[in-house]
């Protein structure tokens, strides 16, 4: 397939719907099979209960954030874009359709993150430990010291939702998210299940 070909097709389904994977890493999957993939990892997160990460929705363009970025200011932030804003939302109607809520939902103080999270579950608790680490912000060894501390306190059976960053999905399991892909990790952190959630 070459660049032109792939990009449009990409297009038509959009970015992170295009991608989605259950332990096939660098699969790219069709609609049916990523509906499939959500489905499995809902399967999964059910039955082993655990903390599904799932990176903020998409974004305004852009890398990172402006150079007079603030928390609690959303306006010096690289927010959601309006796909990002609906996609959120499907993820929350989605959930709803299954009969599932989780039993938690944590977030970075990012506005991207805590949108997402209020977009699709209605509300959330700030946790410092999801906030970005991209360069140089945070203190990472600490912050992924904090995430596995509490995989493994985790409840037999709870189920949480983090709304995070691809640095910290990154480092805790060595793979890389789209934006609105979730991953479930076990109380090691290691990767059980991936899907595109955003529709």
């Amino acid at each position: 397939m070459s660049c032109t070909t792939r990009r449009k097709w990409l297009g038509q389904w959009g970015g992170a719907a295009a991608l989605a994977w259950v332990g096939v890493p660098g699969a790219v999957l069709a609609q049916p099979e990523v509906n499939a993939a959500k489905i499995e990892l809902l399967r999964l997160w059910r039955q082993s209960g655990g903390a599904l990460l799932i990176r903020h929705a998409a974004t305004e363009a852009g890398l990172g954030d402006p150079p007079e970025f603030a928390l609690g200011q959303c306006r010096t932030q690289r927010n959601l874009s309006e796909d990002g804003r609906q996609a959120s939302r499907a993820l929350g109607a989605w959930l709803k359709a299954q009969n599932f809520q989780p039993e938690a939902v944590l977030t970075s103080q990012w506005c991207r993150c805590q949108d997402t999270a209020r977009l699709a579950f209605g509300q959330f608790e700030d946790w410092p430990a999801l906030n970005s680490t991209f360069a140089g912000q945070g203190d990472p060894a600490a912050q992924q010291k904090a995430l596995l501390t509490r995989l493994r306190g985790l409840p037999k059976g709870r189920t949480e939702v983090w709304v995070t960053h691809q640095v910290i999905m990154t480092g805790l399991t060595g793979a890389y998210p789209s934006m609105g892909e979730g991953f479930l990790v076990d109380r090691q952190g290691r990767l059980l299940a991936r899907a595109a959630l955003a529709p």
